[in-house]
């Protein structure tokens, strides 16, 4: 269902959307990447307007249309005590402004059923100390995902998803970091790019405008002092 279909993956070098952007070229796919590291695709700050304008243009030149946009670049995770100013505003236009001028820019080239897929984060509804940079741009993003659903409704589905804790370097977690998860395992990158691919195909048809929390369950667990083995200590 995806052959010669044109996505394309922001932060696509790394982790989630690496394992993204191999999905959808196993399925005959066209896959444009942007990131900042160098690799064999459009290297770039998507924080930068000009880049964002040149990475659009050379996509549409090349295909004429997408199919698919995933937002998927990673924000700056800083927090109260060390973010400055400029570094918050950088988190924030990695993690807002970049998704929404890119589907800005895209918006007339979307062949029909397509799809807009952000990623935001667990980080959307819950915190640690310090990471505030990381957490409002989590949070911006899984509202920008309604807005963007309404003003595109009948043309574009837009969807979300906030993953938990996803091992994007092949590490192999025992004991409580598994255990703390309902399904007792940390996550993959490919239990969300498996969600990417259903939300962009017609299976998904009804659903729209969502935000999807795939976490293992870790968010529904109500933690006390003295249960689960868990202590708090001030």
């Amino acid at each position: 269902m995806f052959k010669n279909k044109v996505v394309v993956i922001t932060g696509g070098a790394h982790g989630i959307g690496k394992s993204t952007r191999i999905a959808f070229e196993e399925k005959g796919a066209f896959v444009e990447v942007i990131d900042k590291v160098q690799g064999d695709h459009y290297v770039g700050d998507i924080s930068k307007k000009e880049v964002l304008e040149a990475f659009a243009r050379q996509v549409i030149e090349k295909h004429g249309h997408i199919d698919y946009l995933i937002n998927n670049a990673l924000p700056l995770k800083k927090g109260l005590d060390t973010c400055s100013y400029e570094e918050f505003d950088y988190a924030l236009k990695v993690g807002v402004t970049a998704p929404f001028y890119l589907s800005k820019l895209f918006k007339d080239y979307f062949n029909e059923n397509g799809c807009i897929i952000n990623i935001s984060s667990t980080r959307d509804r819950m915190s640690m100390p310090q990471t505030e940079s990381y957490a409002a741009a989590k949070g911006g993003i899984a509202s920008l995902t309604h807005a963007l659903a309404t003003s595109l409704a009948g043309k574009v589905r837009v969807n979300s998803i906030s993953p938990g804790w996803i091992d994007t370097d092949d590490e192999n977690y025992t004991g409580a970091d598994a255990s703390q998860q309902l399904v007792k395992r940390v996550g993959k990158p490919e239990d969300i790019s498996n969600l990417i691919l259903f939300l962009c195909s017609q299976q998904s048809s009804f659903i729209d405008g969502e935000n999807i929390c795939v976490d293992g369950g870790m968010t529904k667990i109500m933690i006390y002092h003295g249960e689960h083995g868990w202590t708090y200590q001030e």
